[in-house]
């Protein structure tokens, strides 16, 4: 069962041209606001604000090579020590959060081995962590608030 997203304000400006662009903080930059950008942007101030992690450990449009493949995930956020802790799938908000949005997580989750995932459209977000030893995912009620120290 999906949960409503924390909404989150967002630095935007609008060009002479009339495209419109949105602050990323994590690449310290302005980007091309379309629906799914939105949805990246409200998650990372989302994880950053309301969850604890710090916008240095997340990673935007990382390349990962999967079956031979470039494919990018949206988001990949990473523990104190650098390690991958959270692939982040972000879709526009009318894209529902289907087992197809899922599987796409879990490909890249293949190469990354991550122990969370996290889908949303801004609108909902589902929260899974993976169990390696069972090869199973469990939905969890809310993303875990970011841990300073690495557990041992």
């Amino acid at each position: 069962m999906a949960t409503k997203a924390p909404y989150t304000d967002l630095s935007i400006r609008e060009q002479p041209d009339g495209r419109r662009e949105v602050f990323d903080p994590t690449r310290r930059r302005w980007v091309a606001l379309t629906p799914e950008e939105g949805v990246r942007q409200h998650t990372i101030l989302m994880l950053h604000r309301h969850y604890g992690y710090p916008l240095e450990l997340m990673q935007v449009e990382g390349a990962i090579t999967v079956n031979g493949m470039t494919r990018r995930c949206d988001i990949v956020v990473h523990s104190a020590d650098g390690r991958p802790r959270m692939i982040v799938e972000c879709k526009r908000p009318d894209v529902p959060l289907t087992q197809k949005v899922c599987d796409q997580a879990c490909r890249y989750n293949t190469v990354l081995q991550v122990p969370l995932l996290l889908l949303t459209n801004g609108n909902q977000q589902v929260v899974l962590e993976v169990d390696f030893a069972a090869n199973a995912l469990r939905q969890l009620p809310s993303i875990p608030i970011f841990l300073k120290k690495v557990k041992v």
